[in-house]
């Protein structure tokens, strides 16, 4: 159980340091070879962002654990607009310009209802995450149509200032290989250790996926939040976020369905995505006022968070009185 704890906490370490360093090369290396910044942000920092969920439940669902996987990508979900968006905006209120995060936000309700879509039989299967893909590249598509449609677009200009542009190639490479590297490894000690975890002391896989593994896979979307509005880049911070949760409930279930077709616990239809779509929806409403000339204030940053903490003390009750 004490090696467990340690490696989940080193796990996690590792885990935020590698997908910030990943990040900060596949953005480089990018740049490098002329992608527009706009496309950069909705694409490369979006995917990367993603990349902690995406690898921890390809390697959930490789090793039979269907439950930590789907747990990850709600919980992560829920993380990213309570707690990361919550805090941010605590931190500074964050005003919204860019008319490609207000077309953003239908694309992650859209992306957010066909997820639950998919879960309401009670089974995500291979033809489920089949389509969860094919999803996310028509996504991805878009995501080029809007580089070429609006290349000056406010988010694109904050991405093109926070890409380093002082990098090499060759350096930009190394960056992205170690980053990738460190975040295989990582990923494969933190769905060790919580599964391990989970064993040790009665908890579902399911529960650890969304609490532990799911605020551990979030936090590179906290740092790049946080470093987004202390620089200004208020439209980097909400785009980091919408970016995240398109990829999660497309790329992430999608690939635990294809890999590792399972039951769904009714649990996660009555609770879980419940939660998950009120936040998506509340996320929305907040950036359509902000639009508006507003932005998302610090008590309204105060409720997201309050809402992630009720979540997180809903699901411990669970876990003590079941």
């Amino acid at each position: 159980m004490l090696i467990a704890l340690g490696a989940l906490v080193v796990g996690l370490i590792v885990l935020t340091w590698s997908a910030d360093k990943f990040i900060d090369g596949a953005a480089a290396v990018a740049q490098q070879f002329g992608m527009s910044p706009l496309l950069v942000g909705i694409l490369i920092i979006g995917f990367g962002t993603s990349a902690p969920e995406m690898l921890v439940s390809t390697m959930a669902a490789l090793d039979g654990e269907p439950d930590l996987a789907l747990g990850n990508a709600i919980g992560s979900n829920i993380a990213n607009i309570g707690l990361i968006l919550g805090i941010t905006a605590l931190l500074a209120p964050i005003a919204v310009h860019s008319k490609v995060v207000y077309q953003e936000v239908p694309l992650m309700l859209a992306a957010t209802g066909l997820g639950v879509v998919v879960l309401l039989n009670g089974f995500l299967g291979q033809g489920d995450g089949v389509l969860l893909l094919a999803a996310l590249a028509a996504y991805i598509g878009f995501g080029v149509w809007q580089s070429v449609r609006s290349p000056d677009d406010a988010f694109g200009a904050e991405v093109d200032e926070a890409v380093s542009h002082e990098q090499s190639l060759g350096k930009a490479l190394f960056t992205l290989i170690l980053g990738l590297l460190l975040l295989l490894a990582s990923s494969r000690l933190l769905v060790w250790s919580a599964t391990e975890i989970a064993l040790a002391l009665g908890i579902s896989e399911l529960i650890i996926g969304l609490t532990i593994v799911a605020l551990g896979t979030s936090l590179p979307e906290l740092a790049a939040s946080i470093a987004s509005v202390r620089k200004n880049q208020h439209e980097m911070a909400v785009g980091n976020v919408i970016g995240s949760n398109v990829f999660n409930i497309l790329g992430v279930v999608g690939i635990a369905g294809l890999i590792h077709p399972d039951v769904v616990a009714s649990v996660v239809l009555s609770r879980d995505s419940v939660v998950m779509v009120l936040l998506s929806v509340a996320l929305a409403v907040l950036c359509f006022r902000a639009m508006k000339g507003g932005a998302i204030s610090r008590w309204q940053g105060g409720l997201l968070v309050a809402a992630y903490v009720g979540y997180n003390l809903a699901l411990a009750a669970d876990v003590i009185f079941s």
